[in-house]
Order: structure tokens, then C-alpha cells, then sequence
């Protein structure tokens, strides 16, 4: 039986913080010995907008290598982690886009029985990111997926950065979280391929 864990880190970001906890979690996973993909949701904001923001422009530019997720990474997938920060405490508009995509996937029962987790950011400690990964859970319910959250006290739901009005940067406990995070989706996704 074949016991190697295939592993999508789906995620958007716009300046960069979702970015470090998605390459946090793939490395972990590939330390762990899973096969990763790390993909990011296109970006659908105007060119307007991005430029407004000077580091949302520079982290688009910086991860442009980075490939644009596809319904095949999904399908490819034994586990799934998908990454968004906040939007007035749900997912962004671009994850979103992304997942919509997965609906003839899901029809044809290609998205069940696989694991899930889900991480985020958000300006400030009460600022809907519980709901943000709350979200993201409801729709795994419909995919029939199984759901894998790290379990921490700080993190239960998933695992989560707050940026504060001073941007801070990814700090050791989220990343930390993200460790235990995908050393269990992996542990998981691999003992499911036993049963």
C-alpha cells in the first residue's frame, strides 16, 4: 500500500503574511515526507488597488513564481490546507473565486473524504478570523472532507496571525502553530491511506 501524502497549500495573500505561514506549513509537510504543492489564488483585485497599497504590489511582484492554484491541485491532493487573511470574518474574494471552481469536483464526489485544515490573519486579536476559518470548515462539510485543525489553545481553530496596527510580521507562535498544524495533517492524511 502506498503511504506517501500528497499535500496543496492553496492560499492568497496580499502582503505577505498568509505567504510566510503557507511556506511554513509546506516545509513542515515536506519534512514530514509528504509530496507538496504550494499554490496561490489568482489575484482579482484591479491594478489600482494593488498599486495603492506599496506592499501589496511588491509581494505580487515577489511571488509571481509562485504558481496560480488549479482544480487539479486539489483533485492531486490527499490533504488540503487553504490560507486567507480576514474579510470582515470570512475568506477573500480570491480564495473564494478559487473554491467556486471546485463545484464540478465536488458534484462528482472528488473532494470527500480527504483532510482539510485552514489558516488566516487578521488586523487585530477580534477581528473575525475564528469565523474566517469557521467558514472555510462549513464548506468542507459539504466536500465531505475530514477536518484537521492544530488543536492548540491559542490556535484550536487554525492557525492565525494578528498584525496589529504596527504590521508585525509572523511571529514564533504562529509559526509554531503552523509546525503542529501540518505535522498533523500529514500523520492524518497518511493514516487515513491505512485504513
Amino acid at each position: 500500500m502506498d503511504l506517501s501524502v500528497n499535500v496543496a497549500v492553496v492560499y492568497y495573500s496580499s502582503t505577505g503574511t498568509i505567504h510566510r505561514i503557507a511556506q511554513e506549513l509546506a516545509d513542515t509537510a515536506e519534512k514530514a515526507g509528504a509530496e507538496v504543492r504550494l499554490v496561490r489564488a489568482a489575484e482579482l483585485a484591479p491594478r489600482a488597488a494593488i498599486d495603492s497599497r506599496p506592499a501589496w504590489a511588491a509581494h505580487l511582484a515577489a511571488t509571481e513564481d509562485v504558481p496560480v492554484a488549479q482544480v487539479e491541485d486539489v483533485l492531486w491532493a490527499d490533504a488540503v490546507l487553504f490560507g486567507t487573511p480576514t474579510r470582515f470574518g470570512n475568506m477573500s474574494a480570491q480564495l473564494k473565486q478559487f473554491i467556486d471552481t471546485l463545484g464540478p469536483a465536488w458534484f462528482r464526489g472528488q473532494l470527500s473524504s480527504k483532510v482539510y485544515s485552514a489558516f488566516t490573519s487578521g488586523g487585530s486579536s477580534h477581528g473575525g478570523m475564528e469565523t474566517t476559518l469557521v467558514s472555510i470548515y462549513n464548506m468542507v462539510c459539504h466536500f465531505g472532507g475530514i477536518i484537521v485543525p492544530p488543536g492548540l489553545n491559542e490556535n484550536p481553530y487554525g492557525t492565525s496571525h494578528v498584525l496589529g496596527s504596527d504590521n508585525l510580521p509572523v511571529g514564533e507562535l504562529a509559526l509554531q502553530s503552523a509546525r503542529v498544524q501540518a505535522n498533523r495533517v500529514v500523520r492524518t492524511a497518511r493514516a487515513l491511506k491505512e485504513i
